[in-house]
Order: C-alpha cells, then structure tokens, then sequence
C-alpha cells in the first residue's frame, strides 16, 4: 500500500489525483490540504478519512475542524500546517498539486523527511531549482514530474543513458490564441483566455499557457530536473496536443510519447512508478487521426516565453521575479484589474529593475517575491 499526502487536494492537480487513488486498492490517502475550499475538502475527508488536512486560511481550518468533529482527522493550518502534512510520517510520497511559490518550503520539507514528490508546482524548480535538486540527491529522493511534457520526457529517456541526451524537445498547444498578433490580443477577455482547446485545466495555468509563459517555465523546470542546458532545449508548436514532449539522442533518434489530452497518465505514473497499469479513458485511434502538426512559436507575439529564456539565462534571482510577477500579474487579470498584454508589461518592467542575486537562498527567494509584489501593487 503506497501512502499519498496531496498539497492543494482541491484544485485541478488534486482531484485528479484522487480519481487515480479511487481507481487503485493500493494507494491510500494520508493527507489532503487545501487553501479555503473547506466544502470540497470536507468531502474528500468524508471519502479518503485522512489522519491529517491542511487549510491554509485559519479561520477555514477552524470551520472545517467544527465540521468534521466526528472524524478521527486532525485539522491544521497556515505554512505550519502545510509543513506538519509535508512531514508527516505515515506518507512515501507527497503530491505538490499547490499553486505558487508557496510550495517551495513544504517541499523541501517532504526532501529533508526522505518522502518522494509528485511534482506538479512549477514554481518550486523555476525558482528554487538550485535548492531542490542538491537536496534531492543527498536524500536519495525521486523528482517524479506530473507536468503532462515533463512526464513525457521522464518516459522517454527511462532506460537511457543520460549523457546521450542531445536535445528537449518540449511541446505547446499554442493556447487559445494561437495564430493571433499582438494587435488581436489588445481586446481579448478573460472569457476567452480561459476557453484552452484542448485540456481542462485550472484558471492560473489556463491564462499562463495562452500568454505561452507557461512554456517559459517548463523550459526553466526542464533545466532542473533533466540536468540540460538551455540551449539543448526547444519548445515546438504541436496543435493537437498528441505528442506530449520529445528527446532527441545524439545519434539523432528521437523517442516522443503520445497520448491523450488526460493529465491522470502522468499522475498515475508518477505515483506508481516504474511500473505502469490500466488507466480506463480515451485511447488514441490511429486509424482517424489525420495528422499530427508542428510550429514554430510565435516569440514576437507571446512574450512569455522568450521572457522565460531571458531570466532563466541571467539565473540566479531573476527566475523568481519572472515568477513573481506572472503570478501577481495572472492574479490581477483574473480579477479582471488589467489586461490581457498588460501581464507582458509586469513581467518586463519587474525584470528591468531587479538587481540579480547570483545564488539566492530560501529567505532570499521569498524576499525577493514579497518585495516584487510590492513593487507591482505600488505601479498597477
């Protein structure tokens, strides 16, 4: 019986995790958490009876504990809460489905505790990849990625010699606004924005990969988690979201996974890896697939990701302001306080006014974002 705690149990990432737990006797859930989404946590306890949940809004946690006083479940909350479920001694594995750099320091508190991670959160290599990674190897930990193209990657170089690895080759839908220029993106709502053509996914990552900095940061995530540089790795435009990402060896062969558009395969292998089982759902029929296409991305048009390249080269702090500034940015225009375009503005003025930090740490890092944030309020 493989144990499962979920940072963020209730987002997209979570309550697809917990369709695969349901659809395996030998996963167990020993830990859910969620930020104020008592209602929905409050039925996943009742389902899974966790030992522990997390609610990062304290006065959500102590509603929820009124709730589920019939349970045996304990109920905490705010970062201490989330780093009580990151350790918690009952889990093997901890599934970072939480949005945002908030995930950094559960993280490496589920590392320094010997727990494998199911990484969905970006943000924690993106900004903390010098961090993690060393701390990985020295507790023989396993980054197992839940991204659909880093989990496609992770697929196709199993069994392979790391240092016959020539290139990434990491796919895009291109989003929603695929084709369009810049003068086209001047009116776009957030109705069309969050309308992606081809997965269901949550509203942050929705808006990120029609500004294509979601690209941005799985490049920089890539960089971490495969040991490559940037200039060994290529984003490629593929429409139909068949191919979930490539690895080109160096004897020019190239291995890409294909599936459907269902973020439970790379949940399901990452939580029974190595080995892989049935997953009942949509299977590819090659006898109607007309075509498989490629692009080129529209780095003119889509900002986010050459922005992404710029500071995943400067290195050091600048990946956390790029961060930063996306989430604020992303947050603002859900909330419909700026536009779409707009979210290129933060992002590039926050850079142009950072003074790199080489080699950041944790309290550096989470400086670094408060004091973007701050910036960003003060201007927008």
């Amino acid at each position: 019986m493989k144990k499962i705690a979920i940072l963020g149990s209730t987002g997209s990432i979570g309550t697809q995790t917990l369709d695969v737990v349901r659809a395996n006797d030998d996963l167990e859930i020993v830990g859910l958490s969620a930020g104020n989404n008592i209602d929905k946590l409050e039925e996943q306890i009742r389902e899974f009876h966790p030992r522990l949940a997390a609610v990062w809004n304290e006065d959500a946690a102590g509603d929820l504990a009124v709730r589920v006083q019939d349970l045996d479940v304990k109920i905490v909350s705010s970062m201490d809460g989330l780093l009580e479920l990151a350790r918690m001694e009952e889990a093997d594995i901890l599934v970072t489905a939480i949005v945002g750099m908030i995930g950094i320091r559960p993280t490496m508190e589920a590392i320094r505790a010997g727990k494998d991670i199911a990484l969905a959160n970006k943000e924690t290599l993106v900004t903390a990849g010098h961090l993690i990674m060393p701390l990985a190897r020295k507790m023989n930990v396993q980054i197992l990625p839940v991204d659909s193209e880093h989990s496609a990657i992770f697929q196709a170089i199993h069994g392979e010699k790391k240092e016959q690895i020539h290139k990434l080759l990491i796919t895009a839908s291109g989003g929603p606004f695929r084709g369009r220029k810049t003068a086209e993106l001047r009116k776009v709502t957030l109705e069309d924005t969050l309308k992606h053509p081809n997965w269901v996914m949550g509203q942050k990552i929705t808006v990120d990969s029609a500004t294509l900095v979601n690209k941005g940061l799985e490049v920089m995530e890539a960089r971490w988690l495969f040991d490559v540089d940037l200039d060994h790795i290529q984003v490629v435009v593929q429409p139909q979201s068949i191919i979930h990402s490539m690895v080109e060896f160096e004897d020019g062969a190239v291995i890409a996974q294909l599936g459907t558009p269902d973020m439970r395969l790379p949940i399901q292998y990452a939580l029974c890896y190595p080995d892989r089982r049935y997953l009942a759902g949509d299977r590819l029929d090659f006898r109607t697939l007309k075509q498989i296409t490629f692009e080129e991305p529209d780095m003119e048009t889509f900002q986010g990701l050459p922005m992404a390249i710029e500071a995943a080269g400067k290195g050091g702090s600048m990946p956390t302001v790029f961060n930063a500034a996306n989430e604020l940015a992303v947050k603002k225009f859900l909330q419909r306080k700026i536009g779409f375009l707009d979210i290129y503005d933060i992002i590039g003025q926050s850079m142009e006014r950072h003074t790199l930090v080489k080699e950041p740490d944790l309290d550096q890092i989470l400086e670094i974002e408060k004091e973007t944030y701050q910036w960003i309020e003060s201007r927008w």
